[in-house]
């Protein structure tokens, strides 16, 4: 209870007040994503990889989360096969159970789990989870009505769009070479950064209030919550472990990879028509269930 209260109760009433908010005013939702995908979110990735340690702990949990999502994917579509699911299905599922939500959700669980130092890494390991959803979660999408060709484009220009991918490397580059950024710059620059993890914490509690559970398999959904709440974190904990990584690098990609479904892929469901019902169900239900599971894993950890 001490760790329901302390990290997850300060988290799911955010999640609660823009739930709430949007059940009253029923904004319009694309506009404030694109404000937090396309404006702030690269202010924080900037000024996050501008000011931070670069070291071997960046390397590891990128490679650490490459490995992580190759596995899912391998028992995803092995899952599938034994299903038998069909293209669309298939699609659907991994969509549902590969990409965790790790940046309005999983940032501000290691940030009140483990401390500002911890966010650091769980920023690299958000940013590198929005490029693979950029590539192979577009393509995964796309493939679910069209050739791999399509799926190869779609992603290309999904990567080209995302302008958080554009002040990777100046800031790395910077950060490096020890080259100053003026400090009025950068006031503006971290002003605009440290107002992005708790608007984009009442976008999702936003976005959950537009999911509604339709008719859908409940022994797949049921399947894919297993997959994305208990089986990702434990294979992130074999990989961690295999590789002797840090007790905390260990920790929050342990802990990121126990995150619900992405919402993002919702919408990617729905552009490329891949059973969007099905995955928003998913990222409603799991969402809910995480409270439960996530509370545990913070325990142990």
């Amino acid at each position: 209870m001490a760790v329901f209260g302390q990290v997850m109760l300060p988290v799911l009433l955010i999640f609660l007040v823009g739930f709430i908010f949007q059940k009253i005013f029923t904004l319009e939702i694309k506009p404030l994503s694109t404000l937090a995908l396309y404006l702030l979110l690269p202010f924080l990735v900037f000024k996050t990889f501008y000011e931070a340690r670069l070291n071997q702990g960046f390397l590891n949990v990128i490679w650490a989360s490459l490995l992580i999502m190759l596995g899912l994917l391998v028992l995803g579509i092995a899952i599938g096969k034994v299903f038998k699911f069909d293209r669309q299905k298939l699609c659907s599922f991994l969509l549902a159970t590969v990409f965790p939500n790790s940046g309005n959700y999983g940032l501000p669980i290691i940030m009140f789990a483990f401390g500002q130092k911890s966010v650091d890494y769980a920023m690299a390991i958000m940013v590198f989870h929005n490029i693979l959803m950029g590539v192979v979660g577009v393509y995964i999408a796309a493939a679910a009505n069209q050739s791999g060709k399509h799926g190869l484009k779609a992603a290309g220009m999904a990567i080209l769009k995302q302008p958080m991918n554009y002040v990777i490397l100046p800031a790395i580059w910077l950060n490096y070479y020890q080259i100053k950024v003026p400090v009025n710059l950068m006031k503006s620059v971290g002003m605009i950064g440290n107002i992005t993890i708790p608007l984009i914490m009442l976008f999702l509690g936003m976005q959950l209030a537009g999911v509604t559970v339709k008719n859908v398999s409940f022994s797949d959904v049921s399947v894919a919550l297993v997959v994305r709440l208990l089986v990702s974190p434990l294979l992130a904990y074999g990989i961690c472990l295999m590789f002797g990584l840090s007790p905390i690098i260990t920790a929050v990609i342990v802990v990121m990879s126990a995150m619900p479904g992405a919402a993002n892929t919702t919408m990617y469901a729905i552009q490329y028509d891949a059973q969007p019902d099905f995955v928003a169900t998913c990222t409603l239900i799991s969402t809910l269930c995480s409270v439960v599971t996530l509370t545990v894993l913070l325990n142990i950890f």
